[in-house]
């Protein structure tokens, strides 16, 4: 079937994909806490962005970009304690005042999270992109397997 004939199943996927970017989002800020964090924040985008790529409402580039950006996130989030004279992977925690929000409490734990998500998504996105290649074609001039020559 293709994605045109099916416009129910895009309404649907459309309708659904800001709820599972919502609980995508839950479960990046509440993961060092409760259960959840990037690696499931990730794996629920990356649903996401199938979900809307069988639907044929889009398809996922810049896999590459997201991939490399997620480890340099994660890279620097690792290494930066060095700096201040910690331990490797240690976290720095950081609390401030918002007017409407009151007392926010954050860390470098979440950057981290971010970074591991980014990268969960640059691969499963990584992945439909490679399974959906097209076959190559052969070359024009080539005779194909069976034909009489």
């Amino acid at each position: 079937m293709k994605p045109n004939q099916a416009p129910a199943i895009q309404l649907g996927i459309r309708v659904a994909s800001p709820l599972a970017i919502v609980v995508g989002v839950y479960l990046l800020f509440a993961g060092h806490n409760f259960p959840g964090g990037g690696f499931a924040a990730g794996l629920v985008f990356g649903a996401v962005a199938i979900l809307r790529t069988i639907a044929g409402l889009q398809r996922p580039r810049g896999t590459t970009a997201l991939i490399a950006c997620g480890v340099l996130m994660v890279t620097v989030v690792s290494f930066l304690p060095i700096l201040w004279g910690d331990p490797l992977l240690d976290q720095r925690v950081v609390t401030f005042d918002l007017p409407l929000l009151g007392t926010i409490k954050t860390g470098t734990a979440l950057v981290f999270d971010i970074g591991v998500s980014i990268i969960v998504v640059g691969l499963v996105a990584a992945i439909i992109n490679g399974l959906s290649a097209s076959q190559p074609t052969q070359g024009a001039g080539q005779p194909t397997q069976g034909a009489p020559q």
